[in-house]
């Protein structure tokens, strides 16, 4: 994952940072308890293609 882009990528619902989950290939929102899949180097920054962080947590609405 490029550095500069990390920089610049935020969660689509808040707005927030993201962190970088090298290990499971994820970038983490921790203020929505969601996490957005890396594919091929590329993040996929989908509502719809994220995993919930925390069970029993709401799906937010982009």
């Amino acid at each position: 994952m490029d550095a500069r882009l990390l920089e610049i990528l935020v969660c689509p619902i808040c707005k927030g940072a993201l962190r970088h989950d090298r290990q499971a290939q994820e970038l983490v929102c921790n203020v929505d308890h969601l996490a957005f899949p890396i594919q091929d180097g590329i993040p996929v920054m989908l509502v719809e293609e994220a995993r919930q962080t925390v069970e029993g947590t709401p799906m937010p609405r982009a």
